[in-house]
């Protein structure tokens, strides 16, 4: 009688979950005549690679272009591109467009004109934003966990050079997006101009930012495996960070180099591998800035708090806002509790009424993060 029952709830689960799972098709309809035909779809729901084959639109006998996927209930952002960001889609005049979106919760068909690509216009070489206290470490600095290699970034505080102090360093990833508006993809976090401007008055510090991987970003910040994305390099990617930069930073800068003074943020699947990277090493980073994680992208993260998170004791800072996914802020609330069950550290909990999935966004938050890390540690905080 038990097992015809647990058959019956089993039954009944797969049925309703069945109805969560949606067919969505999104057909391009107009676009410029002197296109070529590979269009891709780029967004939340791949990582936003703008060069995906899983996201490949195909060519249907009536000369327009379709993909078609199954994606469960939620909101999604996306836009069209052929191939790179260079030749995203764009507006008539060549100006930006807003992400599309799509709120989804029955089967969809999407029909979309494509006005313009951002390559067929001249565009104004971008002019550099990062302060006099950022530099290039390299260009092409060696990820020997990954065989690849990286441009790494560097801000010293104004008064580096001349002082012998010893300054906390915060490493941060996506690092095209955190000092220079020139490399950024969607704007910059303007790390540099907010510490110039706060250095005097608050504890000064080095940041040094990682660029990410292009098309190998999803998985160099996802630690686990994904069916969707593919093989996981997370690990090797955080070993890198403590094995391999930290002791060439130590060594060539003048750091506070005590698990105290050692910190780690990022943003999306930034904020994945930064409390992943808590996690693995909580020895070596002492706080972390974990802004808008795609815990979704890597859901076994949950296991990792609730096995190794016990011998975390840091400062952790979870930021999202109420206008991103709708599994945003339940999945950053989710590892919020599980922590605080497990866990000593110190934590806040910041959702933002306003709050996007964009660089502004973060960029309005980080001085918040950085008053919050170099403040001594209160309680645990779960404010709006």
């Amino acid at each position: 009688m038990i097992k015809r029952i647990l058959t019956v709830l089993v039954l009944i689960v797969a049925f309703l979950s069945s109805f969560s799972q949606r067919h969505v098709q999104f057909i391009i309809s107009s676009f410029p005549l002197n296109s070529d035909s590979n269009f891709y779809l780029a967004g939340s729901l791949n990582g936003w690679n703008p060069h995906d084959d899983k996201y490949h639109f195909q060519k249907n006998a009536r000369g327009n272009y379709f993909f078609e996927t199954i994606l469960a209930d939620g909101s999604y952002e996306f836009k069209i591109t052929r191939g790179n960001w260079a030749s995203v889609e764009c507006r008539i005049t060549g100006t930006d467009i807003q992400n599309r979106f799509l709120k989804l919760s029955s089967d969809t068909v999407m029909h979309l004109t494509v006005e313009e690509w951002a390559d067929h216009f001249a565009k104004k070489p971008r002019v550099s934003t990062a302060s006099k206290n950022v530099h290039v470490i390299d260009t092409a600095f060696l990820i020997p966990q990954l065989n690849r290699t990286r441009r790494i970034w560097i801000y010293l505080p104004p008064g580096y050079a001349s002082s012998n102090k010893k300054y906390p360093v915060l490493y941060m990833h996506d690092g095209q997006n955190v000092f220079d508006n020139s490399t950024s993809f969607a704007g910059e976090w303007g790390v540099d101009e907010i510490l110039d401007s706060i250095s005097t008055r608050k504890k000064e510090i080095i940041v040094v930012a990682i660029d990410h991987g292009g098309a190998k970003r999803i998985n160099e910040y996802c630690p686990y495996d994904m069916e969707k994305f593919g093989k996981g390099e997370g690990d090797r990617y955080v070993d890198f960070l403590v094995k391999t930069l930290k002791p060439f930073i130590d060594k060539n800068y003048r750091t506070e180099r005590a698990r105290q003074s050692t910190f780690i943020a990022g943003s999306s699947m930034g904020g994945l591998i930064s409390m992943y990277a808590i996690l693995k090493y909580p020895k070596v980073f002492g706080g972390a800035g974990v802004f808008s994680p795609a815990f979704w992208v890597g859901p076994k993260i949950f296991d990792d708090i609730s096995t190794k998170g016990k011998k975390v004791d840091s400062k952790i800072y979870f930021y999202c806002g109420k206008q991103e996914t709708e599994t945003m802020e339940p999945d950053m609330e989710k590892a919020f509790e599980e922590m605080r069950k497990v866990s000593k550290s110190k934590m806040a909990c910041i959702v933002r009424p306003d709050g996007k999935h964009t660089e502004s966004t973060w960029r309005e938050e980080f001085p918040l993060f950085y008053l919050w890390l170099i403040e001594p540690a209160k309680s645990n905080a779960k404010p709006l």
